[in-house]
């Protein structure tokens, strides 16, 4: 079994990623999978702790972290497509012109 420093590297790795993805980019569906990837690397070392401390605790909260990422994922893609039908761009620059 690897230790669970592995884990929590690899997820800081997929967090650094998932952020530096949100930061630099400006096409919106890279920036949901950029979310989705920081979410994901939150489960796997809420996934390692709960193994190392041999807890369900982590693995509920997993359960409910994918649940509320799939509703994020639900109604931000209905979101994009409809800013997609007014705009004809997903480019978050060109977003901010929906400002009331």
């Amino acid at each position: 079994m690897l230790p669970v420093s592995y884990y929590v590297g690899l997820s800081a790795v997929l967090f650094a990623i998932g952020a530096l993805g949100v930061l630099i980019r400006r096409n919106a569906i890279i920036i949901f999978m950029s979310i989705e990837l920081m979410l994901n690397a939150a489960n796997l070392a809420f996934v390692a702790f709960a193994r190392v401390h041999e807890a369900l605790s982590g693995q509920i909260f997993v359960f409910f972290v994918i649940t509320v990422a799939a509703a994020e994922v639900a109604v931000g893609l209905a979101l994009i497509v409809a800013i997609f039908r007014n705009k004809q761009s997903i480019d978050v620059d060109q977003m901010s012109s929906l400002k009331g």
